[in-house]
């Protein structure tokens, strides 16, 4: 069982039930699964990028990307609906707390000048997505094995009602954000 996985049962849920004073226990926030999401825009001239971007994912992540696909053409893009775009992996169960716990433990401490996350990227329902600009920051991608950097996206997706309550699960499990800094005005 994944240390976080423990964290959340034995500690998280506490705080949250206390915090929030939740009288069922099905209502405390919890994490349901985190999606990341490659877009691979350059896949339209080079179909073996979405390949090479797809082996990696499935290293990072330790499950297979499904691959996504057009929706519709836009013709400035030279982009066809049904043309191959970009990868997905949605995770459940243990492999999102072994995801989680090496997002927050291993990668994120990678990132250099690394000042915390943005509390404000929240979408209004408690889910939390995060930017990365590089793979790389993952240690199962090796440095020189990698063609190009792809970023990436991350979605937290939780069962909380409101931002607030996201926003507290997610600081209880550790997620590092960024301390506001109150900006002052000095007139002399």
């Amino acid at each position: 069982m994944s240390r976080l996985k423990i964290k959340y049962f034995e500690e998280v849920r506490g705080s949250l039930q206390k915090e929030f004073s939740y009288t069922n226990q099905m209502a405390i926030p919890k994490i349901s699964k985190i999606v990341v999401n490659v877009g691979v825009g350059e896949a339209i001239a080079n179909i073996k990028l979405l390949d090479i971007v797809s082996d990696e994912i499935a290293l990072i992540t330790g499950q297979r990307p499904v691959i996504r696909k057009a929706r519709r053409s836009i013709a400035g893009f030279k982009l066809r609906e049904g043309m191959p775009i970009g990868v997905k992996v949605t995770l459940r169960g243990d492999r999102m707390w072994d995801f989680m716990d090496r997002l927050l433990s291993v990668a994120l401490p990678r990132v250099r000048d690394f000042r915390g996350l943005s509390p404000k990227a929240f979408d209004g329902r408690g889910n939390y997505t995060i930017g990365l600009k590089d793979q790389l920051i993952f240690p199962e991608i090796e440095m020189g094995h990698s063609e190009r950097s792809n970023g990436l996206n991350v979605t937290i997706v939780t069962t909380a009602k409101s931002d607030e309550e996201g926003r507290a699960l997610l600081k209880a499990m550790g997620m590092p954000f960024a301390k506001r800094e109150e900006r002052r005005l000095v007139f002399m």
